[in-house]
């Protein structure tokens, strides 16, 4: 009988057939998902409503990556959340099995081959990016050297137009009271190394657009990470007639979805000069605002486009001087569960809540500007639902129809590969939604366009 590690055991789970090899579980056990290469051998099954990932890993690699990944959770770092271990694993001969290392299945996460097999546009990899270097900051404030950086090793859900990373694999992690910049830059060379070979790699499947190069994708990871590492921690001086900038500095780095929760400022012996320095960042500054006013837990960028719309609906109805909660309340009671209620059940493992709820506020937007006057969010919401959702697939959990398991050479280990090639143009129906933006439109904001950031904030705010 083999020997279960778990902090939140799940009874269900030990009836599995642990005295066999996971590459030798039968297919009726097991769910195809889409993820990531990876050098163990993994696989998704499903227990009652939980799925869960299980690795086959040598034993002090997934006693460290259990223990690692439960640490990362509690700092409240984007990362899969681990169940247990199952230890004292031997066939049915006697012959030892690795143990194996259970993960709870990210709901509504995609491994970056998923996005690229199905065909993405330029800007969209520009958000993967930034999403990377995202969490790659994250981490490393925390004190965490990732110490294998890659995009195997990521998945990434949906955020209000752009993309939240989450952390994969820990099993060569490490978690500090803090880094050293020599640490920091050891990850960085690996993430070189790694990205640039996954870059390669798509681009010789015909996966990446013709317009990136992977040497270029990986100097831009590398230099978006410096210049917003640069902007959560670096040094900041100037003169006692520049107060302006303490404020500046901080109404940036919420732009950027993070507080500061310590902030070291110093000054000359005469007063002349102040000297600035954020000592302690936390991320989530809009998600952490939005779940106090509501109780809505959701990513930072569909916080941030929540929040803008409940002060829309602040303005329009004329509550400004109201209790922020009292408005909130109404927000959500009027607005936010009557459209997110509207989507049919069998469309609901479509999108996650509070990315439909964005996604009807841009439906509703273009729209508009078609109609030429506004239209109500309630009925852009059965628009929506009716010309754009029901084409879209699953992203709760993406199993694979019979139709897309034949063409893999494994339908339960998609990393694999196909068996036969695919000639045909790779397509993503999220990126055939609404059309573009008309021409003279305002382009969207690049969330990781620091001298832009600070063109807009490095000026003194006028107060009343």
């Amino acid at each position: 009988m083999p020997r279960f590690l778990s902090a939140q055991p799940d009874a269900r789970l030990i009836t599995l057939p642990w005295d066999t090899p996971l590459a030798d579980w039968p297919a009726e056990m097991l769910v195809a998902l889409p993820r990531g290469i990876s050098r163990h051998v993994v696989r998704f099954v499903r227990v009652g409503s939980e799925v869960y990932a299980l690795k086959e890993v040598l034993e002090h690699l997934a006693l460290h990556e259990y223990r690692l990944l439960r640490d990362l959770v509690r700092i409240d770092i984007p990362s899969v959340e681990a169940n247990g271990v199952v230890l004292s694993r031997f066939d049915p001969d006697g012959e030892p099995l690795d143990p194996v290392l259970i993960t709870k299945h990210l709901q509504f996460s995609l491994p970056y081959r998923s996005l690229f097999s199905r065909g993405v546009r330029q800007d969209t990899v520009n958000r993967l990016v930034d999403a990377m270097v995202v969490l790659l900051a994250r981490l490393h404030l925390s004190g965490f050297l990732w110490g294998d950086v890659s995009l195997s090793n990521t998945l990434f859900r949906r955020d209000a137009g752009s993309f939240a990373a989450y952390l994969v694999d820990a099993e060569t992690g490490e978690l500090h009271e803090s880094l050293s910049d020599g640490q920091r830059e050891h990850d960085l060379s690996i993430a070189r190394t790694n990205l640039f070979g996954e870059f390669c790699d798509l681009e010789a499947g015909g996966l990446l657009d013709q317009s990136l190069e992977p040497l270029i994708l990986v100097e831009t990871i590398e230099n978006r990470y410096r210049e917003l590492w640069g902007e959560l921690t670096g040094v900041e001086e100037f003169d006692g007639s520049e107060m302006h900038r303490i404020e500046s500095r901080v109404r940036r780095l919420n732009a950027l979805g993070f507080d500061v929760a310590e902030l070291d400022i110093t000054t000359d012996f005469a007063g002349s000069t102040i000297r600035i320095q954020p000592k302690v960042v936390d991320a989530g500054h809009h998600s952490r605002r939005l779940l106090r006013l509501t109780g809505l837990d959701t990513e930072e960028n569909q916080a941030r486009r929540l929040l803008n719309d409940l002060d829309y609906y602040r303005a329009r109805t004329d509550q400004q001087n109201a209790d922020e909660a009292v408005v909130a309340h109404q927000w959500l009671t009027q607005l936010f569960e009557p459209v997110v209620s509207s989507v049919p059940p069998g469309m609901r493992a479509k999108l996650e809540p509070a990315e439909f709820y964005h996604e009807v506020l841009e439906h509703r937007w273009y729209s508009s500007e078609r109609a030429g006057r506004e239209i109500d969010v309630h009925d852009a919401a059965q628009s929506y639902i009716s010309t754009v959702l029901h084409q879209l697939p699953d992203e709760a959990l993406a199993v694979s129809t019979e139709d897309t398991l034949a063409g893999l050479a494994n339908p339960f280990d998609p990393s694999m590969g196909f068996a036969d090639a695919d000639d045909g143009q790779p397509y993503d129906p999220w990126e055939d939604g609404d059309e573009a933006p008309a021409a003279g439109a305002e382009p969207a904001e690049d969330f990781l366009d620091i001298a832009a950031l600070r063109a807009r904030t490095d000026k003194p705010t006028l107060r009343s």
